[in-house]
């Protein structure tokens, strides 16, 4: 049976570190005031919040046969992502150097090859046959888009720190009927929302930090939530719990509103747990 919701994109082994303040590019020695290792990947975080609120998302990630892979796959399926690995030269791993601020650098210890053309050929035909897709950015992600084959399947895009310019994004937001983005490249956010509504999407939603976040119908209609109290224990995969909030709302027949309400409330879930979804606390 096909699945309701299927996610393609990234998964990763992380090691984060947490220090007093993001170290400068001169020779010098900080002591970390915590460190832990844990899933990472955008396509990952989402995956966790869809399965939390029931969804039974089935996600499509690069891992490679190797032990961090292996951590990564049995950590998403026991917390009930049905995970479908891709051949990859190298299981993608990162260090996230961050401070208590929210500030961050990502290392990219290893990233993904690109992937099999037989992969994206059953990716692509799993989309198709799927209610819903979410698409990450990702050469997986770009060469499903290419491949013309997902049929006529609503696909959900998150361009995370989209400038409105970037040509990588181009072919995402053009093949989008929802899309996701923050603030933290754009002076106006109702332009830059506007701007990607012009080249198809039906909605366009940006999240704002703790000023909540906004969205945009392609009927002009503007929307707005507030971000909840909550006490920040780690703000990575904020965004992909909105989305995956908002997304669950949206197939439950919630309107915008009430979608930006679950949002706000999944992504307070998020960080207020180390790991990408609190559900990892009792499996890693």
């Amino acid at each position: 049976m096909p699945a309701r919701v299927v996610i393609a994109g990234p998964s990763s082994w992380n090691h984060l570190i947490v220090l007093d303040r993001l170290p400068e590019p001169v020779p010098h020695m900080q002591f970390a005031e915590r460190a832990w290792h844990t899933v990472g990947g955008t396509s990952a975080g989402k995956a966790l919040h869809l399965a939390g609120l029931g969804l039974g998302p089935r996600l499509f990630t690069p891992l490679r046969e190797d032990e961090d892979g292996a951590r990564v796959a049995s950590s998403l399926r026991a917390a009930g992502v049905a995970v479908e690995p891709l051949r990859t030269e190298d299981t993608e791993r990162h260090v996230n150097l961050m401070t208590a601020g929210g500030e961050r650098v990502s290392l990219y210890v290893s990233s993904p090859s690109d992937p099999d053309p037989d992969d994206v050929a059953r990716v692509a035909r799993e989309v198709a046959a799927a209610e819903t897709a979410v698409i990450d950015l990702s050469m997986l992600g770009l060469r499903l888009l290419e491949s013309g084959a997902l049929g006529e399947t609503p696909l959900w895009i998150d361009l995370h720190d989209y400038d409105g310019s970037s040509a990588f994004h181009e072919p995402f937001v053009r093949a989008a009927e929802v899309v996701f983005m923050n603030d933290d490249r754009t002076a106006d956010p109702w332009v830059l929302m506007q701007s990607c509504l012009d080249r198809g999407p039906r909605l366009a939603v940006c999240t704002r930090g703790a000023e909540g976040a906004i969205a945009l119908a392609a009927d002009g209609t503007r929307h707005r939530v507030q971000a909840l109290p909550a006490e920040v224990v780690d703000t990575n995969g904020a965004g992909d719990a909105f989305m995956a909030g908002f997304l669950a709302a949206a197939l439950g027949g919630a309107g915008i509103d009430a979608a930006l309400e679950a949002s706000a409330a999944q992504a307070r879930v998020a960080i207020g747990s180390r790991h990408l979804h609190p559900v990892l606390d009792g499996i890693l």
